[in-house]
């Protein structure tokens, strides 16, 4: 027979690593699309997106 692996549920500290920050305000904002050009505001728009919990922000400049 082969080895037995064991299982094991994820800590509660390692479930939510890296979220903490992010319900609190504090994102790691990582440029998605760079020097987009929004057609409405004749503006350029650059979509931020969080490197932790994936939400994402548009920025117009």
């Amino acid at each position: 027979m082969g080895e037995v692996i064991k299982f094991r549920k994820p800590s509660l500290k390692e479930k939510h690593k890296g979220k903490t920050m992010c319900e609190n305000g504090f994102h790691k904002w990582v440029i998605e699309q760079n020097k987009q050009f929004d057609v409405k505001r004749g503006r350029l728009v650059t979509l931020y997106k969080c490197a932790r919990c994936g939400t994402t922000k548009i920025k117009a400049h």
